[in-house]
């Protein structure tokens, strides 16, 4: 009945913007997921295929969801231990990795791209399109109409704002951090780094099962998620390995979760 009383021509725009929405979810999804089974992949050294780490995946994520029944706070509290593992584990690869801190504090208040090309401005593009979720404009709109406020009284709307904004400065700023760490550590260890040099130090390490994927050749090293924690394992050690593995684990589940959530409440 509610949908009758609205002109058919303002449902079209309602629908084609939903459709839109939900489609950016699941695309932000699927990154998400086969990054997941990515760190299921290099935690069991290749035993779990990929397809097997997408279908953990999900089931995990479903299960972990549930404890939203227990209520909203528990579920927070997990997120709240996978974002604080994501630091922990990432923070300890910038550690070891050790870029140079001038540099860094010179790209966070003066950004460049020095000699860069096409090539390097394309996935400058790309690094922002995978930080920036704006399906979480929709998570954390309707988080905050879960809060218990007397939207009766100006001074609780105006306490509840504050602690709003303080709880979002706070995640920006942790948000911010994490992926300082992840691009600090990418730069100065994978830079001007050829396949052969890779391939070589692989074979000399703890993981030298892993240096058949870098070819024998003097081109520049492709890295993504996977080959940049193999990379770390064989300039560093295992444990650089496995512990960037259970940050991209952590990564993955916390921003499946949320995806999905997000779904959730666009649906609804």
């Amino acid at each position: 009945l509610g949908h009758l009383t609205v002109p058919w021509p303002l449902q079209v725009p309602r629908v084609l913007l939903w459709l839109m929405i939900e489609i950016a979810i699941i695309g932000s999804d699927m990154q998400e997921v086969i990054g997941t089974a990515i760190a299921f992949s290099l935690l069991s050294a290749g035993r779990i295929p990929l397809w097997g780490g997408v279908l953990i995946t999900i089931v995990d994520t479903l299960f972990f969801l549930f404890l939203d029944k227990y209520g909203l706070r528990k579920l927070e509290a997990f997120f709240g231990l996978l974002i604080t593992i994501m630091a922990l584990t990432f923070g300890y690869e910038y550690v070891v990795v050790r870029p140079r801190q001038a540099e860094v504090l010179k790209g966070i208040f003066l950004p460049y791209c020095r000699g860069c090309g096409r090539e390097e401005l394309l996935q400058a593009v790309g690094i922002v399109g995978a930080i920036i979720m704006p399906h979480n404009i929709f998570l954390h709109s309707s988080l905050v109409k879960t809060r218990a406020i007397d939207r009766s009284k100006k001074e609780a709307v105006q306490e509840a704002n504050m602690y709003f904004l303080t709880e979002s400065c706070l995640a920006l700023f942790i948000s911010f951090l994490i992926n300082l760490f992840v691009m600090a550590v990418f730069g100065e260890a994978f830079y001007h780094q050829r396949n052969e040099d890779v391939h070589n130090k692989c074979i000399n390490s703890s993981v030298s099962h892993y240096a058949s994927i870098f070819p024998t050749n003097n081109e520049t090293v492709s890295v993504d998620i996977y080959q940049g924690g193999v990379i770390l394992g064989c300039y560093f050690g295992a444990a650089a390995l496995y512990i960037w593995a259970i940050g991209i684990l952590a990564a993955g589940q916390s921003s499946t979760m949320t995806g999905t959530y997000a779904g959730q409440f666009v649906m609804e």
